[in-house]
């Protein structure tokens, strides 16, 4: 028996676990058919950690009017709850997300920096500031990105100690990656890249280029050297599949099917980000699904 098992009645575990797979479903257009494929209690699992993953992004970004201040208040609140968890206890709050967190991170004995490390990629968001070269970019990748691989594998379960941690976390870096180029309109639009200054500024581009829909020869040679770095992320975690348990591997590679589609979309015609979100379509992703759950 769990702790959770031990401090939560049964219906009040389905009905957070129910919830977290609609919030899931309705938010994660992305990763919800490849969550699909796992087996109990391992996708009620991950339903709950991508939950408490969107509540605390939403804690951020949702525009309700609250100000950076009451914002950032509002993440060291989120904090201390996700500790409380950690330290055993269920927070008084009634949020309908805690019953099955809880159960997620006793179970599969998540580890506390993990979700420090998400706060503080929130707290970035909150408070933005350039990247001026990789280094700090791919900190915040590792932050928003990485350590959802990281903890997805630790649910998963996988041999290989801190190699295959770090295959994860490249895989998370591979995939945020492949985010911000997808999103480059829609930062610009706000007034932001992520895109490294430095880099930006050898392309003689800029936020404003990418918001007036600029493209061109520089466009594109910078976003051949973006995607190149992605495509490396990829490689460099190639192996992980192998390195987790067989029952989700399905899983993993639909994930990643569906991510690195996003970036050939975007190889084979880069100056459509500017014009447009890059999506596949529901049937592409049914179709990576089923492919996945077939070579199982």
């Amino acid at each position: 028996m769990t702790l959770a098992a031990s401090t939560t009645d049964a219906t009040t575990l389905a009905r957070s676990r129910a919830y977290c797979e609609q919030l899931t479903r309705a938010k994660a257009r992305n990763f919800y058919y490849g969550l699909k494929l796992l087996p109990e209690p391992k996708r009620s699992a991950m339903f709950a950690l991508y939950a408490y993953m969107r509540l605390v992004d939403d804690i951020a970004d949702e525009e309700d009017g609250r100000s950076i201040r009451q914002r950032l208040g509002d993440l060291e609140a989120w904090r201390l709850q996700t500790h409380a968890v950690l330290d055993g206890q269920l927070p008084e709050t009634a949020h309908a997300l805690w019953p099955a967190f809880a159960d997620m991170v006793w179970r599969h004995k998540l580890p506390a920096r993990l979700f420090d490390e998400v706060i503080a990629g929130q707290r970035q968001d909150l408070e933005p500031a350039p990247f001026e070269t990789f280094d700090p970019l791919h900190e915040y990748c590792y932050r928003v990105a990485g350590v959802v691989g990281l903890a997805s594998i630790y649910v998963w379960g996988f041999e290989g100690g801190a190699e295959t941690e770090q295959l994860a976390i490249d895989r998370g870096v591979a995939f945020q990656l492949t985010n911000i180029l997808r999103d480059l309109r829609e930062d610009a639009a706000r007034g932001r890249t992520y895109l490294p200054l430095d880099e930006l500024a050898a392309a003689s581009l800029g936020v404003e280029d990418f918001r007036a829909g600029q493209g061109g020869k520089q466009f594109l040679e910078m976003m051949r050297f973006q995607i190149e770095r992605a495509e490396a992320y990829y490689e460099k975690s190639r192996d992980l599949p192998n390195r987790i348990s067989r029952d989700c591997r399905a899983t993993l590679v639909a994930m990643t099917d569906i991510y690195h589609g996003l970036l050939v979309k975007i190889t084979e015609e880069p100056q459509r980000v500017l014009r447009e979100r890059v999506s596949l379509s529901l049937f592409s992703k049914l179709r990576i699904g089923w492919r996945a759950s077939r070579a199982r």
